[in-house]
């Protein structure tokens, strides 16, 4: 059997971590914070057949990844559930660069969870595939947040952390734009490793900030604030926001990626652009935020 699932990659602008015993109750770790999805994302094809033990084979396309391992988790997760052994060949189609602060892994990781449960005839509760791919982002250390926010999609501000289903947000439908310019990844493992109490400091407050206004400019303003306190930009960053500032337009920062983005209206997107153009050989995206989130799609289908 075929399926195929789709997962909105996801931008967070700033959050507080909370990864006590996550290690022992990893459907309670992740984050507070606030952050939106975007059109552009992972889609993920799963064929299934019988074969003598569980085993799988995963390729890549588009923006290609040289770690799996948090596809690996999901697919051992499900298999294993099987009272028969399957063989799944499984393919990402990658629309966003890795390690860019764009959520890939998570969007890999819930993609595949959605196609797997749906090819093995496995039947899970939606929010049960969501905690399968939330503990593997959170157990292979790519990142906290992003499941739970790709999973619901749209604008969210996330109140408590944790899996779909366990963590807490409040979600807001945005009919924006987004652009966005990818100088170079960042290890999102080591930053949190190294940055979490400078991290945590300023991230709980601005959601309590956030909460009031819900407000498009605000986060933006709190994503740039945020990035500047944690120390993360970069004199190509620095330069990309003056700019867009000096031209009227308001702009936050990827977490954890060399990445600006603008949320702005059709009518001002063009002039963003023309002002990232200069920035030779970036990774400028164009999108638009995607208030569905995380779901099967037909084959073949948009």
């Amino acid at each position: 059997m075929k399926t195929v699932a789709f997962c909105p990659a996801h931008i967070t602008g700033f959050f507080k971590a909370a990864v006590d015993g996550c290690d022992a109750e990893p459907d309670r770790a992740g984050t507070l914070g606030a952050g939106f999805s975007i059109q552009d994302g992972v889609t993920t094809t799963v064929r299934v057949e019988p074969a003598p033990a569980p085993e799988f084979v995963i390729t890549t396309g588009g923006y290609r990844s040289g770690d799996t391992g948090v596809s690996e988790f999901v697919a051992r997760a499900l298999l294993e559930r099987c009272r028969r052994g399957y063989r799944a060949f499984i393919h990402h189609e990658i629309s966003v660069p890795v390690g860019y602060g764009l959520g890939s892994s998570g969007a890999a990781a819930l993609s595949l969870a959605f196609a797997l449960n749906k090819a093995l005839g496995l039947n899970l509760p939606r929010e049960d595939v969501g905690k399968i791919a939330h503990g593997a982002e959170v157990r292979c250390r790519t990142g906290l947040g992003d499941v739970i926010a790709s999973y619901h999609g749209g604008f969210e501000i996330r109140t408590r952390a944790g899996a779909p289903g366990v963590g807490a947000l409040k979600k807001t439908v945005l009919d924006s734009r987004v652009v966005l310019i990818c100088f170079s990844p960042i290890s999102t493992r080591r930053f949190i490793a190294e940055k979490l109490e400078t991290i945590n400091g300023l991230g709980g407050r601005m959601v309590d900030r956030l909460i009031r206004t819900r407000d498009r400019a605000d986060f933006q303003d709190m994503s740039m604030e945020f990035a500047r306190h944690i120390n993360v930009m970069t004199p190509r960053m620095e330069s990309v926001s003056d700019e867009l500032r000096r031209n009227g337009i308001g702009c936050g920062v990827a977490l954890f990626g060399e990445t600006i983005f603008a949320l702005v209206d059709s009518e001002t997107e063009q002039k963003v652009l023309d002002v990232l153009r200069g920035y030779g050989d970036a990774i400028i995206i164009r999108s638009g935020v995607d208030n569905s989130g995380a779901r099967l799609r037909e084959p073949g289908g948009a």
